[in-house]
């Protein structure tokens, strides 16, 4: 059967099962379908690597909950250009290139978007993650007690690592093994992640839709519900919407979707943590009125010639 449109997702994430994770991410991508579905269009789902989808049978896909392309990377971008030759993505095979690994913070600086001092480190760069902080110090400016060490292509928080500087030795062992394989980044500890929380705002086109606050549980840094965070719906500030818009419009085109993760840096200036184009949650079990939007700017912007 010839589809319009196809959500693509994690094989774990396919089927119902007990845990509230995969309920969430299923919930999520029936509220999207439906939404479709009651524009008139034929909606799919299934996962990204199914060997018995014929990817030519659908016009459109829309990337969901792939959350394991990162563990996967090779594999994942063999089947990305291959597929991408069968149908249309959402958002562009051109956007989620450039948003797949975070060397983007340096296009998005040179645009203007105010992003956190970040050093990235090649791979096979360094010796030792002592070198890369001193080159971090002296080439981008951090100078903070507490940094970041993060994957430049990941998700999830993984292998994400909040440190102080006089202790790297520490973590220089994984260090090693990263870098031999993979581009890392260092970052500045940004306090007020933890004092207030990371927000992110939902945009479709450049249609606003909704914003939810991330924080993490007492003791930790890291913001994701995986790792015991929590989600609230909020309204954000003018000062937050113009900053997002910037965001949005700073990437090599127009996004059909897009999050927008911001903060209060060091500084306490709003300071871009992600510019999410590819597989973001987008919470639209939060609003009731946000997959409508998203459905309404696919079929008037994007979907036109269905």
């Amino acid at each position: 059967m010839r589809l319009d449109v196809v959500l693509v997702t994690d094989k774990r994430y396919l089927k119902p099962k007990e845990d509230a994770y995969t309920k969430n991410v299923i919930l999520e991508d029936q509220l999207v379908a439906d939404a479709l579905q009651n524009k008139g269009l034929k909606v799919g789902r299934t996962y990204w690597d199914d060997p018995n989808f014929d990817w030519g049978s659908t016009k459109y896909v829309i990337f969901r909950a792939v959350w394991d392309y990162f563990h996967r990377i090779t594999e994942f971008k063999k089947w990305f250009e291959a597929t991408a030759q069968k149908t249309i993505f959402i958002n562009s095979k051109k956007l989620v290139e450039w948003n797949l690994d975070k060397h983007y913070f340096i296009d998005l600086a040179n645009a203007g978007v105010h992003v956190p001092k970040t050093y990235f480190i090649e791979k096979r760069s360094v010796e030792s993650l002592e070198d890369a902080i001193e080159e971090a110090t002296i080439e981008a400016d951090i100078q903070s007690k507490h940094l970041i060490l993060k994957p430049c292509i990941a998700g999830g928080a993984r292998h994400t690592y909040k440190f102080e500087r006089k202790d790297w030795h520490n973590l220089n062992k994984q260090f090693l093994q990263l870098i031999a394989k993979e581009a890392m980044m260092l970052q500045e500890f940004q306090t007020n992640i933890i004092k207030e929380g990371e927000f992110s705002l939902i945009f479709f086109g450049d249609t606003y839709s909704h914003t939810i606050l991330k924080k993490a549980k007492p003791g930790d840094f890291r913001v994701q519900d995986d790792f015991g965070g929590s989600v609230h719906h909020i309204q954000p500030t003018k000062a937050q919407i113009q900053f997002a818009l910037q965001a949005v419009h700073a990437a090599p085109e127009l996004p059909v979707y897009s999050r927008i993760d911001l903060f209060k840096d060091n500084d306490n200036q709003l300071a871009l943590a992600e510019l999410e184009l590819f597989e973001p949650e987008l919470w639209f079990r939060t609003s009731k009125k946000a997959a409508q939007i998203f459905a309404n700017s696919l079929v008037e912007n994007y979907f036109k010639s269905i």
